[in-house]
């Protein structure tokens, strides 16, 4: 984006004078975007002259676009980020910390802290799932008021879209991220669980709030460790710890560093248990020095992990990821994330290879619009980094463990469907957490990921 000082203004072109370049000529279609800002929801009028737009004597930047043609910019005044890792070992594909380094030295990714928003969400439903909860438990999504000791005021949550649509299958609620039936669903199962839950997936909870704002993603996390969490849903359940220096040499190749993930190995489980114990750690010669590799702990059980996916793949196939539907891929699972009056806008995004998120911002934390959510600001770079870093790559899903059992049920109640309803579907339960079966409504082959049974009992407020 370069510097350029403007010396002629016509009715719908300019020129500009560019250093080591000389006078260059800007056409309408390279200026007729701009319009005068008024608010953070409103702009002016489209121009239609070159003087409501630029004087002589601007200094503006300029870039050439792909067919060589100059075009009006600017530097933004928004920021964002991207960190991109291996959930296997937790190794950085990509780290892009801000717009510009020479702009900004601050890095968004590891060292701001922003609230997730509903990205949040799939670690509460995780725990959720921990506490009992199946995919198509039912949870009252209705208007509430809570008089919180935790919360100054009286606090009146709402979905998004001020509408509330009565009783929600857990699944159908993180699809289309709503956030009364979070928050139910936290009451529910209790702040305290929740927080110890949530530890296994790497993040501070002396951090975090300690009330029910802690549903709608209201605690302040870093990109960093946003990935880290969803790699755990990536990998299978294990926790490891990004990086993104693999080794340092000398001059003569000698290694004077060396890193040492903690890597996720699938072979080394311990059947039968949900927690596996770590592994032994294994020694690899490096340069004639012993390396140790260690091993990364099994934290969360894979039945929940993989019911996790299974939900989280709707959020991209009929929830409000689906705009990530272009890259034509079906293993691909993720979480939209805004935050109140659009302070921050997320995309969390993950198959078995590679997690991916992306976050827009002021570093004021201002608002950055009311209609740019996380599927509008972050989501289209998170799509287009994606576009090329599953190129070639097959697709990859979560193996499905055994203890799971698919069962047809009645969308609407949740509960238990014959075969003769032409509206049931299968949800996937853990075996403890099987609904009461009949013969025709339980299978044990894999079936296609949608709903489930038992309705929960819910506490009215």
């Amino acid at each position: 984006m370069y510097p350029a000082l403007i010396i002629e203004v016509r009715e719908k072109s300019v020129t500009a004078f560019l250093s080591g370049i000389g006078p260059i000529d800007i056409e309408w279609s390279g200026l007729s975007w701009a319009r005068e800002y008024v608010t953070e929801n409103s702009r002016g009028a489209a121009p239609k002259k070159a003087e409501e737009i630029l004087q002589r004597g601007d200094v503006v930047r300029l870039f050439e676009n792909a067919e060589g043609g100059w075009q009006l910019s600017q530097i933004p005044a928004v920021e964002g980020g991207l960190i991109s890792l291996r959930p296997s070992d937790g190794a950085v594909y990509a780290l892009v910390g801000g717009f510009d380094f020479q702009h900004s030295k601050f890095n968004r990714v590891t060292q701001a802290y922003r609230q997730p928003g509903s990205g949040f969400k799939p670690f509460i439903y995780s725990a959720a799932l921990e506490a009992g909860k199946t995919a198509a438990s039912i949870i009252n999504d209705a208007p509430v008021v809570f008089n919180d000791p935790g919360i100054e005021d009286e606090w009146r949550p709402e979905n998004y879209s001020r509408k509330s649509y009565g009783p929600t299958r857990l699944r159908e609620a993180l699809t289309h991220s709503r956030n009364l039936v979070s928050i139910r669903l936290l009451h529910d199962i209790g702040v305290p669980f929740a927080l110890q839950h949530i530890a296994r997936f790497g993040f501070d909870i002396d951090r975090l709030p300690k009330n029910l704002s802690l549903a709608l993603g209201s605690g302040e996390i870093t990109l960093w460790e946003q990935a880290r969490g969803f790699s755990v849903f990536a990998n299978g359940g294990y926790l490891i710890d990004p990086y993104f220096i693999d080794s340092i040499k000398a001059y003569d190749n000698d290694i004077i560093y060396q890193s040492k993930p903690r890597v996720v190995c699938h072979e080394c489980e311990s059947a039968g248990e949900n927690i596996d114990p770590v592994p032994e750690p294994t020694t690899v010669a490096v340069n004639t020095e012993p390396v140790t590799t260690q091993y990364a702990p099994r934290v969360v059980n894979p039945q929940n992990i993989w019911i996790m996916n299974s939900m989280t793949r709707d959020v991209i196939r009929n929830g409000t990821g689906r705009r990530a539907l272009v890259l034509g891929r079906k293993d691909l699972s993720g979480k939209t994330g805004t935050t109140n009056d659009q302070h921050d806008a997320w995309f969390s995004g993950f198959n078995s290879d590679i997690v991916t998120v992306t976050w827009v911002g002021f570093d004021e934390f201002l608002p950055l619009g009311s209609q740019e959510t996380g599927a509008r600001a972050a989501l289209p770079m998170w799509i287009e980094y994606m576009h090329t870093a599953l190129e070639g790559m097959p697709e990859s899903v979560m193996e499905r463990p055994s203890g799971l059992v698919d069962v047809l049920i009645d969308p609407a109640t949740g509960r238990v469907s014959s075969s003769n309803n032409p509206d049931a579907i299968f949800e996937t339960f853990r075996s403890d957490d099987k609904p009461q079966e009949d013969t025709e409504s339980v299978h044990s082959g894999i079936l296609p990921d949608q709903g489930n049974n038992e309705t929960i009992p819910e506490k009215l407020f």
